[in-house]
């Protein structure tokens, strides 16, 4: 249940209601984020150009999201980034591990591993050590490992404003969270 108000979308005037007309479906994290107008033109800005103005492979992006959003118990996130992460070719096995909170399965490959393992560390610690940048380092160019950090950082930005605004889940979340263990 949200924890202020969501913004009335109907009532927006000017460039707000034109920007929002534009943005589309109006998710409940949209509906939120209106509340402030340059909040939300910052926020679609930097998150249109992770999801799709980047050299990072997309399959890897959206390891790391759906890997946030679990270390972050968002389940808004990863709800929608299960979908998403589906869109762009991840197989079902890796989204079910994520589920079981496992980066080690089998599933994933070394590749896989080493984009987790400095996902959580970076989660966790803040600076990730460099047992976990060089692997990833070897892996990506610098800017995929830019497009990584920044994803990384973006992603637990939007979980904590999902969970500290209490945005309802969107039609069908209610079910998968039935299966979903977060």
């Amino acid at each position: 249940m949200s924890r202020i108000p969501y913004y009335d979308v109907e009532k927006a005037e000017g460039r707000h209601a034109e920007f929002l007309h534009k943005l589309g479906p109006h998710l409940n994290i949209y509906r939120m984020l209106a509340n402030s107008e340059s909040g939300i033109k910052g926020f679609t800005r930097m998150g249109n150009a992770l999801l799709h103005r980047c050299e990072l492979d997309a399959r890897l992006r959206e390891l790391a999201i759906l890997r946030v959003g679990r270390l972050s118990r968002a389940a808004y996130e990863v709800f929608q980034h299960e979908r998403i992460a589906r869109e762009v070719g991840v197989p079902e096995d890796k989204i079910a591990a994520l589920r079981d909170a496992t980066i080690e399965a089998p599933a994933f490959t070394d590749n896989d591993k080493a984009v987790l393992r400095y996902t959580d560390d970076v989660v966790r610690n803040v600076r990730a050590s460099d047992r976990t940048l060089k692997p990833v380092a070897a892996l990506l160019s610098p800017g995929a490992l830019v497009e990584l950090t920044l994803t990384i950082g973006y992603y637990m930005m939007v979980c904590r404003f999902l969970e500290s605004m209490g945005v309802d889940g969107e039609e069908g979340q209610a079910e998968w969270l039935k299966t979903a263990k977060l």
